[in-house]
């Protein structure tokens, strides 16, 4: 057995098909590689169970058992409180725009929503179209010295109006852990609901909706793991409040059926199951041997083990370079930054130092990721906005050594090293 500290990474990798085909993957925040246990329920269902729910004969049952399956899976994976407060849809961007439509009713003229200059745009835009139905849009400036979102300055947006307050987890430019938590009990305390982007985070850290104690949190599948796929998790009494996107005899009570219009893609849900399989070995390797949930956790604590160390080799790296502007905080602190990094080089064309890394079979990313709003506020369009490194656990300290010193051939080595460093 390996070090409970450690991950076993010759098997994290050998369940992720797609790292054997001669790339090094740093663009995970684009879209990670899927599991191979998530293929195979994907195929399971498709082989074995693939008709609509709802009938009476046995194949018909057999498709719903999954669905619930899926939709048990992920209450463990978040840790709802019941299966029918997890709601599966195309993506991120879809589930948000469905979330503002079946809010319709419950909004009038002159109420408020506040938004973040730091999220993606899935998490602004489906909000900020509400001014057209009268809606007052409100926005939660960033520190620019900090890249905090700080408290402070949400205060004065609020007023006995606001009815929502959406932020990211984690913004996919900055890489930092907002506190969840505390901001949900500040709005909370307002009256007023909280509404989560987690697409950053749920493929770092364990996701535990009623610790954060939040109203609704949506992030994509196809970034943790699995397909393209999306869920949203709401609070049961909420999602009966909301308003139905199904035909007109799907009533309010029937949740979560009538925030998926057509019905959810049964063999993508059934994905979910896989990667729940998938955590709960990671959590047996790590030494725990309780409930599916606790595996979870347990399997988290070593991907964040891992994911601190990748994310400190590179931080390393760009801190020695004296050419780098790091977007974001330029340390990981106690474990509050993802492995996800954003950084420019001093008038160099972030597009071509990502086309030129192509060559070394290493995928990177440039521009603003859909987080142009921010892109903007921290003046970072020019040279096609920014390079962008994004780890996830199956990725190892070679990895990155590699990147850095393609990296310093494609720049010049030498040419940027701080002083301090050489």
């Amino acid at each position: 057995m390996p070090d409970q500290d450690t991950l076993d990474l010759d098997f994290v990798r050998s369940q992720f098909p797609g790292l054997s085909k001669g790339w090094t993957f740093f663009d995970n925040a684009g879209g990670s590689q899927i599991l191979k246990p998530a293929v195979e329920r994907i195929n399971t269902f498709l082989y074995d169970k693939n008709v609509q729910i709802g009938g009476s004969y046995d194949v018909s049952q057999a498709a719903a058992k999954a669905l619930y399956e899926a939709r048990t899976a992920a209450m463990h994976l978040v840790n709802a409180a019941r299966p029918e407060e997890i709601v599966f849809g195309s993506s991120t961007t879809a589930l948000l725009q469905n979330l503002a439509r079946a809010m319709t009713s419950q909004l009038t003229p002159g109420d408020e929503i506040v938004v973040t200059i730091a999220d993606h745009e899935s998490n602004i835009g489906p909000w900020d179209k509400l001014r057209e139905a009268g809606m007052i849009i409100r926005t939660w400036p960033l520190n620019k010295d900090t890249y905090a979102l700080d408290i402070a300055d949400l205060e004065p947006l609020m007023s006995d109006r606001t009815k929502l307050v959406c932020v990211t987890h984690v913004s996919n430019i900055l890489g930092s852990i907002n506190p969840i938590k505390e901001i949900a009990a500040f709005v909370h305390a307002k009256g007023a609901r909280i509404c989560i982007d987690a697409v950053a985070y749920a493929p770092h850290r364990a996701v535990d909706v009623q610790a954060f104690d939040v109203d609704y949190y949506v992030f994509s599948l196809y970034k943790t793991y699995g397909p393209h796929y999306a869920l949203m998790y709401g609070k049961y009494d909420h999602l009966l409040e909301l308003d139905t996107l199904y035909h007109y005899f799907y009533g309010k009570d029937k949740v979560p059926g009538k925030l998926e219009p057509g019905n959810p893609n049964y063999e993508l849900a059934y994905s979910v199951c896989g990667i729940v399989d998938y955590l709960c070995i990671l959590g047996e390797k790590a030494g725990e041997t309780g409930s599916v949930r606790e595996k979870i956790v347990a399997a988290y604590g070593a991907i964040t083990r891992q994911e601190d160390v990748l994310v400190d080799r590179l931080l390393a790296y760009l801190r020695a370079r004296n050419d780098c502007r790091i977007v974001g905080r330029s340390k990981s602190r106690d474990g509050t930054r993802i492995p996800t990094v954003s950084f420019t080089f001093d008038g160099r064309d972030s597009a071509e130092i990502c086309k030129a890394m192509d060559a070394h079979h290493i995928a990177i990313r440039f521009g603003d990721f859909h987080s142009r709003r921010l892109a903007e506020y921290l003046d970072l369009k020019e040279n096609n906005g920014m390079v962008r490194v994004s780890m996830v656990h199956y990725n190892t300290i070679e990895e990155i050594d590699r990147m850095t010193r393609a990296l310093d051939e494609i720049l010049g080595s030498g040419a940027g090293l701080a002083s301090s460093a050489a």
